[in-house]
């Protein structure tokens, strides 16, 4: 048996970091600058979350393939890649003098979230920790958990105070100054300490029976939330907007996101052990269509708790997406699998910010209720699956 290279509490760090990092130039961008990119270049804002869905498309396509590199290499390379091509990116966008250069901005970025968010930092602590990374997972979502709350307001009153392209290049620089430097200290490729080499040398082993059904309810109940949070990532402010919320109200709600996700975090964290995955899984798509529900009822009034149950449920599952796969499956080739798994919920979480535009130019309530529905199933699909046999 050899030791990790890394301590549990390095690898948190660094990686709550990046990832905080990670997220607020990409995922929580498009709500900030998308209206005045389109502005700007003379596009509509369709056409950029067209752009930002595209750039979601790219990452689905390249999730597996950077799943297997984890798994055969390690996480360092990968994270510092996605670094790399983030920045690249940011500073395309920052330059793009039409729609079209700012599309293949977001096409780009879109490789960048393949190699640099959750996906390749998960499977990079499960490669170091084997079966004890989901204490190491809660603690990283801990910390990018801010991102929401970092990353809205930072980045709004950026783009108010200097423009969108200077904000493009300050996430740029985030990246380049501050992420790639922390991922290169990551460790090479090792052995988790708890898990025998041969097994984590050998080939693949036989299927178990039932397998590629838990796989197609796991990686649907993925793909719904996966569409949920892309969707409020990219919509949130404009949704409580559209139900008559103020402007500023809207903004104060979706600063809510961030705490609601730690503080649920925290209460995982400490449960780690108590807990089944499963069971977080249940309660975390549950509070989605409750807080949707309190919305729907009493409008703008409700924006405080929706953003609050929205975010804690999303903090969660965050943390499922990760715990829920190494806990049905086991550690081994669980990079590969965290790729496999990532492809619908990517194709979903990239067409689903643009359907939802194009919905809530309709009926932003109607849109609301597609997503409550759509919980609903997801929950479903995750009572039928049961836990693992002791």
């Amino acid at each position: 048996m050899q030791a990790p290279a890394i301590t549990p509490r390095r690898a948190v760090w660094t990686l709550g970091v990046t990832q905080l990092i990670g997220y607020g130039c990409t995922s929580y961008l498009p709500a900030t600058l998308a209206k005045a990119q389109a502005g700007s270049l003379g596009v509509s804002t369709s056409v950029v979350f067209g752009a930002y869905s595209g750039g979601l498309l790219i990452s689905a396509l390249l999730g597996p393939s950077a799943g297997r590199a984890v798994d055969r290499h390690g996480a360092r390379r990968p994270l510092a890649l996605g670094s790399v091509v983030l920045t690249l990116a940011l500073i395309g966008m920052a330059l793009a003098q039409d729609g079209v250069q700012l599309a293949l901005a977001w096409l780009v970025l879109g490789a960048g979230m393949a190699l640099a968010l959750y996906d390749i930092a998960f499977a990079g602590l499960v490669g170091w920790f084997g079966q004890d990374a989901r204490r190491s997972i809660t603690g990283v979502t801990l910390i990018a958990g801010f991102a929401s709350t970092i990353a809205w307001p930072l980045s709004a009153w950026m783009e108010g105070s200097y423009g969108w392209r200077a904000t493009a290049l300050f996430w740029a620089a985030a990246n380049l100054l501050i992420a790639l430097p922390l991922h290169w200290t990551l460790p090479r490729a090792t052995q988790p300490a708890n898990t025998p080499q041969a097994a984590q040398e050998g080939g693949d082993a036989p299927p178990e029976p039932g397998a590629a059904l838990k796989m197609a309810l796991l990686a649907t109940a993925l793909a719904v939330m996966a569409g949920v949070g892309s969707v409020m990532a990219a919509h949130l402010p404009l949704l409580l907007i559209g139900l008559g919320a103020s402007t500023t109200a809207a903004i104060a709600a979706g600063m809510l996101v961030g705490p609601a996700q730690v503080v649920a975090r925290l209460g995982e964290f400490f449960l780690v052990r108590r807990i089944h995955p499963l069971v977080s899984a249940r309660v975390a798509v549950a509070m989605f269509p409750a807080g949707a529900g309190l919305l729907l009822a009493l409008g703008p009034l409700a924006a405080a708790p929706f953003a609050a149950l929205y975010g804690a449920g999303n903090g969660l599952f965050t943390i499922v997406r990760g715990t829920l796969p190494l806990v049905l499956f086991g550690s081994r080739n669980y990079g590969r699998r965290l790729g496999t798994l990532s492809v619908p919920s990517r194709l979903i979480g990239a067409a689903a910010p643009l359907i939802f535009a194009l919905g809530m130019e309709r009926s932003a309530q109607m849109s609301l209720w597609v997503l409550i529905l759509a919980c609903v199933g997801a929950l479903g699909c995750l009572f039928a699956l049961r836990k693992p046999a002791a």
